[in-house]
């Protein structure tokens, strides 16, 4: 055992120490059930004219102390910020003040006192009291070059929130963007619903889907990949507007725009085709942006995006067109496509298309070009199950995915809603599982179900939440803008 490794055991123990004498006096902080507060850090300095010379009541953990004999000075951390605390003997009396000073960095104190301004004009509490909330038993990691590390800060997140402050700034931009999204929602008359988590099928997506068993029915079930299905379900019901925010599950792999439970959104309208769900798309987040920033214009990682709609339209084959150099209005057959991937390094698939093809050719090619907003139109049928065919060419889709910095932030369509075309679609999808595609859609009979009762024309939209709240954020990892994301566990090494 090192030297570092020794001082910090000791200083573990002293905490101990501390906190077992607290008990044998009676003050054992544990024991206290609820403190008072009548004001937050921001709202003193904020308020600092109507509230000088007024007693507060605030709460917090102790971020630095500085004993200076008969006075001292702490900082108190609270949820909106830090405040000075100034402590005097001779105010809270001698006996409290000799236990003041034994309090550590990281405890939770409850402080009551007068707002001032000390003589180098920082405003402040003058303390008449205070009083140990919770005591901090662990060291905070600035104690000891800061919490710099990711994996550690991703795994206690907890001591991430109080040591970096830049961190809760970002999940309180995410909070106000979430809740932007929904007004806008709500405002145009959306119904926000909940749908299942737990399926017998999973579909709406091409994803592979995570697997549980339920005992009682001793049958296996799927964390949902998506929600499409059965919101589809609620518009063939009557509803003509819904959209649900909520988690979805995919059992794939871990990157810093990937975790595999994720956040997303998908709305439905009734009535709507796909343009308009490109319309609700960019003003949506530019709407997001501004309520949570303050502008439509962002800086990500020293790139400015403006997110200002209109956005910019470009459909598939064009954009492999630019930026592949291959002009598909010449090519006509599976033969001469798949020739032309060979060409172009592409992986070659069993029964590859087409329109498979032009897929994976905008994927090598095209996306790491989209850095300011666009919309890709038109998708190949043969990637777009769930989409409804262009009138003028069976062969595309009325389908489009939005773009930003390179990444897929939206994906949405006129919903495919003829019975017949759609469970032709889920047969050849049943066949790619068959060559071994585990990422194809399954065959779902209740969807085709409610689609022979009668969907409407609907438009539909999912958008990927955590990597719009990366863009908002300037977070350079999807894990950066979730809570608690995804980590691999420690194994425990054995001792000798």
């Amino acid at each position: 055992m090192n030297n570092e490794e020794l001082s910090l055991n000791e200083m573990l123990k002293i905490r101990r120490e501390k906190l077992a004498k607290l008990q044998e006096m009676g003050k054992d902080p544990f024991k206290i059930e609820k403190y008072d507060l009548t004001h937050h850090s921001i709202d003193i300095k904020d308020n600092f004219e109507e509230l000088e010379g007024k007693e507060v009541s605030i709460a917090g953990r102790i971020m630095s102390k500085r004993v200076q004999g008969k006075a001292s000075f702490i900082d108190v951390q609270d949820q909106e910020g830090r405040i000075q605390v100034y402590v005097r003997k001779d105010r809270i009396g001698e006996e409290d003040y000799e236990l003041f000073v034994t309090y550590d960095i990281g405890d939770i104190v409850g402080v009551k006192g007068e707002v001032f301004k000390t003589k180098r004009g920082e405003i402040s509490v003058k303390a008449n009291e205070v009083i140990l909330l919770s005591k901090s038993l662990q060291i905070l990691p600035e104690k000891f070059h800061g919490l710099k590390d990711p994996d550690l800060r991703y795994r206690q997140r907890y001591v991430d929130l109080i040591v970096n402050p830049e961190v809760k700034k970002a999940f309180l931009i995410r909070n106000k963007a979430i809740k932007a999204i929904k007004e806008y929602l709500d405002d145009r008359g959306f119904l926000e619903v909940d749908t299942p988590i737990l399926n017998t099928i999973a579909g709406g997506a091409a994803a592979r889907p995570f697997i549980t068993h339920h005992n009682t029915l001793d049958i296996d079930m799927y964390l949902r990949i998506a929600n499409e299905l059965y919101l589809k379900r609620l518009i063939v019901g009557g509803f003509e507007k819904v959209y649900e925010m909520g988690r979805m599950f995919r059992n794939e792999g871990m990157s810093i725009k990937h975790n595999p439970e994720y956040t997303a959104i998908e709305l439905y309208q009734a009535y709507a085709d796909y343009e308009d769900m490109m319309r609700i798309t960019e003003n949506i987040v530019a709407y997001a942006a501004e309520k949570a920033l303050g502008t439509t214009k962002i800086n990500y990682q020293g790139t400015e995006i403006d997110l200002t709609p209109p956005w910019n339209r470009m459909t598939m084959e064009e954009a492999v067109k630019k930026y592949a150099g291959v002009d598909f209005s010449e090519i006509k057959t599976d033969e001469e496509a798949i020739e032309i991937a060979k060409q172009k390094g592409i992986e070659i698939k069993p029964e590859m298309t087409r329109g498979q093809v032009i897929n994976d050719l905008f994927e090598e090619y095209a996306e790491k070009h989209l850095i300011q907003p666009t919309f890709i139109t038109h998708h190949p049928v043969e990637v777009s199950p769930l989409a409804k065919r262009n009138p003028e060419n069976p062969a595309i889709t009325n389908r489009f995915e939005a773009f930003v910095n390179t990444w897929e932030i939206a994906n949405a369509f006129s919903e495919l809603n003829d019975p017949i075309d759609q469970r032709q679609r889920f047969m050849d999808q049943l066949r790619q599982r068959e060559l071994g595609d585990d990422e194809a859609h399954m065959l779902d009979e209740d969807f085709l179900n409610a689609l022979e009762v009668g969907l409407p024309p609907t438009g539909g939209l999912g958008i990927g939440i955590d990597r719009l709240m990366m863009l908002l954020t300037n977070s350079s990892s999807i894990r950066d803008v979730i809570l608690f994301p995804t980590m691999k566990p420690i194994t425990e090494q054995k001792q000798d």
